[in-house]
């Protein structure tokens, strides 16, 4: 268990490192279509005509479903994984991203939430990492007295 659990910290981690790669491929495919005189109408419900705006839905839907499952499989994990503290490590990556989602909805409406939400994705992809060595270390813990018995 402890192994899922590592492994559900760091795909944490690489979820936001996907958060951050397709928000910044959809502002860059913004730009260059801007640039080239298109238009955005946010009335329409259509997306506008460039490649990158599908790293608007990818940005959209892996934050709103993909790592919110992912946080709370980590902390359902923690309960049997036995990693020391690995529970409330896991319900703050839980608690990060719930603000993360709060900050980037609110952030369409009030522009310095949504600056706080880069500040919070580099925050909770810090923890995650963290929570994942964590339990790397956990698992080094309990080999390391057998290696410390002395053998001459």
């Amino acid at each position: 268990m402890r192994t899922t659990y590592r492994i559900l910290a760091f795909l944490v981690c690489a979820l936001v490192a996907l958060q951050a790669a397709s928000h910044a491929w959809a502002s860059a495919g913004i730009a260059q279509y801007l640039a080239q005189g298109g238009t955005i109408d946010l009335d329409s419900q259509e997306l506008p005509n460039f490649p990158e705006a599908v790293g608007l839905m990818i940005h959209g839907m892996n934050g709103m479903y993909v790592i919110p499952v992912v946080a709370l499989a980590l902390l359902v994990t923690s309960f049997f994984a036995k990693v020391p503290r690995g529970t409330m490590w896991a319900g703050i990556v839980l608690a990060l991203v719930a603000l993360q989602i709060t900050l980037g909805m609110l952030g369409h409406s009030i522009t310095a939430l949504a600056f706080l939400h880069g500040v919070n994705a580099l925050a909770l992809f810090g923890t995650a990492f963290w929570t994942g060595m964590r339990a790397g270390r956990a698992v080094g813990e309990v080999a390391s007295p057998r290696s410390s018995v002395g053998v001459g």
